[in-house]
């Protein structure tokens, strides 16, 4: 079988990062084409301040939790330039003292996309499930077509549409519909070794109560590094977000229009340990500035995890 060129397998992987669920691994079997590949991991983390991000719930307390991950990805050739991928998420975080915020997280994904005219186009349908505790919490289902390429030997980018439509249980007037447009761009220094990745997001929600309704611009940079430490090669990811969340009509509590200002950074060291496995060290930090009290706030996540696949 003639070899690919280096564009050619650089682009299937990075393809594969862009599907549904991004913690899923490039597949490990293959089957007259068919791929699949699935993860397992476990970890323990410390939350500084826990909360309920979609209700603006904060505790202002920091806790324990134990967090569990498994995931699974099927991929499969439906002709020589389509192809679909069926994928399935599951995550959980059961914490020490607050487990009335216990979470659930069911993700179902499908993916189908083309080459055509050296370009990707696609697009991406998404289901997801999130508990409470148990007890039903948020509905999500998200669609977004999408066109992805190369634009030069180290420039990739991509471009979406996102509608998405939540429920959120026991409260209606955050229920809401979104319109977004997003965008990404990747440069390779040393291929999948070295890169940088810079994005950006426009967003509008449209709730059922006004006082939720808010445009959104957002932007992320990202760094990854890949290096040998020991004969084994190790990755380190660094990245920062920054939201300006515009709110369209007056919250009664405060009598003005809402402005959140959200910053984030993260990092994220991954160490192999045998062929399969590896160990995840992450921390995190994010400034959270409101005009809106209980949207006011910082928080400090530090953890590990240990993942498998296969």
């Amino acid at each position: 079988m003639p070899r690919l060129s280096r564009r050619i397998r650089l682009a299937a992987l990075v393809l594969a990062w862009l599907c549904p669920v991004w913690s899923t691994p490039v597949a490990a079997e293959e089957n007259g084409g068919r791929q699949w590949s699935a993860e397992l991991g476990v970890g323990v983390e410390y939350d500084s301040n826990v909360s309920v991000d979609e209700v603006d719930v904060t505790s202002s307390q920091g806790d324990y939790a134990l967090t569990l991950d498994a995931g699974f990805a099927l991929k499969q050739p439906l002709s020589g330039s389509a192809n679909a991928a069926l994928t399935y998420d599951f995550s959980s975080s059961n914490y020490r003292e607050f487990s009335e915020v216990d979470r659930q997280t069911h993700m179902f994904g499908l993916d189908l996309n083309v080459s055509y005219a050296g370009m990707n186009p696609g697009i991406t349908l998404y289901y997801i499930d999130s508990r409470l505790d148990g007890s039903q919490f948020l509905q999500l289902s998200r669609y977004s077509p999408y066109v992805s390429g190369f634009l030069s030997k180290r420039w990739f980018a991509r471009g979406a549409y996102v509608y998405s439509d939540k429920t959120i249980q026991n409260q209606e007037a955050r229920d809401a519909t979104t319109h977004a447009g997003e965008g990404d761009l990747y440069f390779f220094v040393r291929g999948l070794r070295t890169y940088f990745n810079f994005g950006y997001r426009y967003r509008n929600e449209n709730a059922r109560a006004d006082q939720y309704d808010y445009l959104s611009n957002a932007v992320k940079l990202r760094f990854i590094q890949r290096f040998e430490l020991f004969s084994r090669l190790t990755k380190l990811e660094l990245a920062w977000r920054y939201e300006d969340r515009k709110y369209q009509s007056d919250t009664p509590s405060i009598g003005e229009k809402r402005h959140d200002q959200r910053n984030r950074l993260r990092v994220d060291y991954q160490i192999p340990v045998f062929a399969r496995g590896a160990i995840q060290f992450f921390a995190g930090y994010a400034d959270y500035d409101s005009n809106y009290p209980p949207a006011a706030y910082d928080q400090t996540l530090v953890g590990t995890r240990f993942f498998y696949t296969w």
